[in-house]
């Protein structure tokens, strides 16, 4: 009996703690779906981790931290890097690790459909700390057909003006060889992009060679680390797969953009940014940095992309 009273709890005990990760799992995470595809977001930095199409096929990296634990990160109240890590806002030091905080908070669902969700970040005493603004960052997820549509909606609820960035880090998975695929611009342009040097953009530029408009992939274009074009007249960059079509991403509202992966990893990031790394020179007066955006008092600011399974 004593033996039998054991195994029953032991039962019990699996059961509870088998009930407890999925109530955990279905806590932290919220999925969006119609007839054509499915996007999960996770509550932890308001970040897209798969976006599936109606045969289960992931679009989105898994996030592997061998080559790199992120799926599509929310970059916020910066993008890239800051000098020293650090900017001013009148006279007085702050510091801010790349990218900003954003990725790394939990935001709160505040309202969900079957086909969107939006998601809230709002200012407390921990941001106070790093970044001086009374803000309100939401990611608005929406579902039409095969495309999924991100927009970010920034309000400023303070008193003075705000400088902020805010980008998009999607990492779209490439199952087969990564010189399989290849990039198709919207435009014909002369496709000039700016170099890094210790994380900062440099006056260093090169131009990304096409052929009728194609951009073959393979690792050496990422020995430099991402490619980082500060204007584009391309608003749309297709990926093709032995030729097809596979993903389009469409970033009309984000005048630049960031490609990068790392040496054989399975992924590529697209990301259409409204912002960009300090360079050398700046001086660290957050008002002053290049690229920067300024909200005014109670005003709100909005952007979208999107990503389509074609």
């Amino acid at each position: 009996m004593k033996l039998f009273l054991r195994k029953l709890k032991f039962i019990k005990y699996i059961y509870i703690s088998i009930k407890l990760i999925y109530f955990n799992y279905k806590k932290l995470n919220t999925t969006i779906s119609n007839s054509k595809i499915s996007a999960s977001i996770k509550h932890s930095g308001a970040e897209l981790f798969s976006l599936k199409n109606s045969h289960n096929k992931e679009f989105i990296w898994e996030g592997n931290p061998d080559f790199w634990g992120k799926h599509s990160p929310v970059l916020f109240p910066i993008v890239g890097t800051l000098k020293n890590n650090t900017y001013t806002i009148n006279g007085v030091e702050y510091q801010l690790p790349r990218h900003g905080f954003a990725r790394d908070m939990e935001f709160q669902l505040i309202q969900k459909t079957d086909n969107s969700a939006i998601f809230s970040l709002k200012y407390n005493e921990e941001t106070l700390k790093k970044y001086p603004f009374q803000f309100e960052l939401q990611l608005i997820y929406t579902l039409n057909e095969a495309t999924l549509d991100l927009e970010y909606k920034v309000i400023n609820k303070g008193e003075t003006k705000m400088p902020f960035s805010v980008g998009a880090h999607p990492a779209i998975a490439l199952p087969e060889a990564f010189e399989n695929y290849a990039f198709e611009f919207e435009k014909k342009e002369t496709l000039e992009y700016y170099l890094l040097e210790n994380d900062l953009i440099s006056n260093k530029t090169k131009v990304l060679e096409t052929t009728d408009n194609l951009v073959p992939l393979n690792y050496n274009l990422f020995k430099n680390d991402a490619l980082i074009f500060k204007t584009l007249e391309s608003k749309s960059l297709t990926i093709l797969e032995n030729s097809d079509p596979y993903i389009k991403i469409d970033f009309k509202d984000f005048p630049s953009l960031g490609i990068w992966t790392k040496e054989n990893a399975p992924f590529i990031c697209i990301e259409p940014w409204l912002g960009y790394s300090d360079t050398a020179e700046n001086s660290g007066d957050l008002f002053k940095k290049e690229g920067i955006l300024v909200l005014e008092a109670h005003q709100t600011f909005q952007s979208k992309f999107s990503i389509q399974i074609l």
